[in-house]
């Protein structure tokens, strides 16, 4: 593969063009590495503000009384004995 790039660079400065290359080669890269940029940006704000949304959401459920306890009161359990019968 580097032979390659060699003779394509070689050849475009027997044809003069080396610099028309160059810069082509130039916008090429600088525009894929500004596009990786640009995306993990975008994620990086994305997930922020999904885990912000999600902390909101937890507090919100926290500072609810009837959600802070995971065992329901002893008002709420059925009787332990059966005195039907």
């Amino acid at each position: 593969m580097g032979w390659l790039i060699l003779i394509l660079v070689l050849l475009a400065a027997a044809f003069g063009v080396l610099g028309a290359v160059l810069e082509a080669v130039v916008f090429i890269v600088l525009t894929v590495a500004l596009s990786v940029v640009l995306l993990v940006t975008i994620g990086w704000y994305v997930l922020k503000h999904k885990a912000r949304k999600l902390v909101s959401e937890f507090d919100a459920r926290m500072a609810d009384p009837r959600m802070r306890s995971s065992r329901p009161d002893a008002s709420e359990l059925p009787p332990t004995r059966d005195d039907r019968y």
